[in-house]
């Protein structure tokens, strides 16, 4: 799988964001936050919420939680 960028796209905006974490997370701050804004799901670090945001669009996120499901990433 390559990484593909498209620097022609719109950038969604991050500001209208509403950033959940999974309910297993309890209160620590390590942990992954996601936001549905529509066009595309976005994925930050909780430590790092100004840093570096992940893109997926909807068939890819779909395809990862699938994989997650279905034990695909499972290291045991």
């Amino acid at each position: 799988m390559t990484m593909q960028r498209n620097p022609g796209a719109a950038k969604p905006d991050l500001n209208r964001a509403v950033w959940r974490k999974s309910t297993h997370s309890g209160s620590d701050i390590d942990c992954v936050e996601v936001a549905d804004l529509g066009e595309v799901i976005a994925v930050r670090d909780s430590k790092n919420p100004s840093g570096p945001h992940l893109m997926f669009t909807s068939r890819e996120w779909t395809a990862f939680l699938s994989g997650v499901r279905g034990g695909e990433f499972d290291l045991a």
